[in-house]
């Protein structure tokens, strides 16, 4: 049995290319990269995965690593062909940005079309090769989302497709470094409601009825029991989630346990609501991509003293913040957890020394 590695942008359209495989596959292993240096940290991911995957008990078939919407560097082109080589994978890249043509001329798995957005170039392969979609009921949200990506103003799904841009774009909810297999699940639902839509409303009619849906479409997927406002929906699959992960996320300050969040945010609400779900921890901790922290405590811990010893920062005793002098962010939670660790045990051991 094939097995699917897919990589793709953060974008509509990258993920419109998951929203395919996974049609076709059913479970696929996949992972989202923006350009630059996640990149490569998500290949090195995949590698390891499959690696491991080869070395487990019971285990084989064909490892299929598929990468869409997004270039590669020669280099990188290089590496991923060696690798993929040594492990007996496969590799297939369906991508249209011209800054790839240089590896797309050299490595004969690298497929470039500039005139196609990736959901559509991932749509005809799939079909080629697989017979995907016989009866073409993806037809009208891959026009969507290509005529929007290629921005081809006069095709008349162009609107629809703008108003799945503002969609994807807008789907913050949940941080897709700490979250990645429920954020993407967020996402591709809500493609999945913007096909049905296209599938049962004249296409004038389209945009507006999506636009109107969207907030709807957005409880539903959060939404566990009784209805309430989405933020407090949100808030409630956030603690739920940062619950079943706490033993992977926990640190250390001075013999207190505490959860670190990344890029979390609504740090009041959530860091309140996971304290009193989880009354074993005594602090909670969000991190962003800049170094600057926010704390919260339940009466467990000053975090004012917490903030001001670590980060030079201060408030009240169950709710401060400060910034991470010499930060290093990271695509990866664990190297982010462990940099963060470590820089809380420098602090308290200079003191102690002092």
């Amino acid at each position: 049995m094939k097995k699917i590695y897919h990589l793709s942008h953060i974008d509509l359209d990258g993920y419109g290319c998951q929203y395919l495989s996974s049609r076709l596959f059913g479970d696929i292993k996949a992972y989202n990269a923006n350009y630059g240096p996640e990149v490569m940290a998500r290949l090195e991911e995949i590698i390891d995965d499959i690696a491991k995957d080869r070395n487990s008990v019971a285990r084989g078939g064909e490892y299929l690593i598929l990468v869409t919407d997004l270039n590669l560097s020669t280099k990188e082109s290089n590496w991923l062909e060696k690798e993929a080589l040594s492990l007996g994978a496969s590799i297939q890249l369906l991508d249209h940005h011209a800054t790839g043509a240089s590896a797309a001329e050299r490595f004969a798995w690298y497929y470039l079309d500039t005139q196609r957005s990736a959901t559509k170039i991932t749509y005809d392969w799939l079909k080629k090769h697989y017979d995907f979609d016989e009866e073409g009921i993806y037809e009208k949200i891959v026009e969507a989302i290509d005529a929007i990506d290629i921005w081809k103003s006069e095709s008349p799904y162009f609107e629809y497709g703008k108003v799945m841009l503002g969609m994807i774009s807008g789907a913050r909810e949940l941080n897709r470094i700490l979250f990645p297999d429920e954020d993407r699940a967020f996402k591709l639902s809500l493609i999945e409601s913007a096909k049905e839509i296209i599938e049962n409303y004249p296409l004038q009619e389209a945009p507006i009825v999506l636009d109107d849906m969207l907030h709807a479409r957005k409880k539903n997927f959060f939404r566990r029991g009784e209805n309430d406002t989405k933020d407090n929906l949100v808030v409630a699959y956030v603690t739920e989630l940062l619950g079943k992960k706490k033993e992977s996320m926990s640190i250390i300050y001075r013999g207190y346990r505490g959860l670190l969040g990344y890029n979390v945010g609504n740090t009041s609400l959530i860091g309140n609501a996971f304290l009193l779900d989880n009354p074993d921890y005594d602090f909670y901790m969000d991190v962003n991509s800049r170094g600057n922290f926010s704390l919260r405590s339940n009466d467990r811990l000053d975090v004012s003293k917490m903030a001001q010893e670590i980060g030079n920062g201060g408030g009240h005793p169950n709710a401060s913040g400060g910034k991470i002098e010499n930060y290093r962010d990271s695509f990866v939670y664990a190297d982010l957890k462990s940099f963060i660790q470590n820089y809380i045990d420098e602090k308290t051991q200079d003191e102690n020394r002092a």
